[in-house]
């Protein structure tokens, strides 16, 4: 055998690319994220021909990225779900879409914020008319499982922010020091102080981030928070709704950013890029207020 060859067999990024490294395998693997897990909504969405569809699916679920569930008996119907090794890939997609925001979308400017006119805030304003997936749950306070919408509220108001500081470690460790990412401390400061509005109105206020629970846990009794901090550590909400990030130090970190979203999981309104922190949280209770 060619030592090549050899080395390939060996090779992490060799045997990976075997599985998933083609182009309808990634965008598959995309859409499953999002929540697309029926044949023909993949084959709508991909606009990909059903043969092509069919063998990606096949691959991706022998190597056991994707699990084949029945939904429905007669006749029989299937739908495709990512599998613990498949939700391990999801910091891959979202490596990917941060370094082609980075580098082919924009100018290669490592950031916090985003421009008003640039490909990343066009994506993210197309989020508004999408759904939270069904079934996706994030760790948070208690160590309890939290849905990010909230189905018996009025309206889940969703912000996301780079990292605050943990109280006891420097600042440095945790808060990201990239331009545009200051300011997580005083957002939900901002919310904090606005909380008794938001639940007169029946308005839900979650924030999120990929900070780890633990660090979130000890913010939020720090700065005595009324609403609950879920954390994306394992980017499962980032990958899903394709949430714009950047990379500090060795961490992926979520932008700023606030989502209006229904009860029946509709994302209603996006607020992003966030410049302005209080106007932010004044027009978010004003749009949470808004019939569905």
């Amino acid at each position: 055998m060619h030592p090549r060859r050899v080395a390939d067999d060996a090779c992490g990024i060799a045997q990976a690319a075997a599985v998933v490294g083609d182009w309808w395998s990634l965008l598959v693997l995309r859409e499953v994220a999002r929540g697309h897990v029926r044949f023909d909504r993949l084959a709508a969405e991909l606009s990909v021909s059903r043969k092509v569809l069919a063998e990606r699916l096949r691959t991706l679920t022998e190597h056991g990225v994707l699990e084949r569930r029945l939904y429905q008996e007669r006749p029989p119907r299937h739908e495709y779900v990512l599998t613990e090794q498949g939700r391990g890939l999801l910091p891959t997609l979202v490596s990917l879409q941060d370094w082609a925001d980075r580098w082919l979308l924009g100018d290669g400017t490592l950031s916090g914020g985003a421009s008003d006119e640039g490909a990343e805030a066009r994506r993210v304003a197309s989020l508004a008319g999408e759904r939270v997936p069904a079934g996706l749950r994030l760790p948070g306070p208690g160590g309890r499982a939290y849905d990010p919408v909230a189905a018996a509220a009025r309206a889940t108001v969703l912000f996301t922010y780079p990292a605050t500081g943990v109280p006891g470690v420097p600042a440095d460790v945790t808060a990201p020091a990239v331009p545009g990412s200051a300011g997580c401390t005083l957002e939900n400061r901002q919310f904090r102080a606005a909380w008794p509005r938001f639940q007169a109105e029946g308005i839900a206020v979650h924030g999120v981030s990929t900070q780890t629970p633990q660090e979130q846990a000890a913010f939020a009794r720090a700065e005595d928070l009324p609403f609950p901090l879920l954390s994306d550590e394992r980017l499962q909400l980032t990958a899903a709704l394709r949430l714009p990030t950047f990379r500090a130090g060795q961490s992926l970190r979520v932008k700023r950013l606030v989502l209006v979203v229904g009860p029946d999981r509709v994302v209603r309104h996006v607020l992003f890029p966030v410049g302005d922190i209080p106007a932010a949280v004044r027009q978010a209770l004003d749009l949470g207020r808004e019939p569905g």
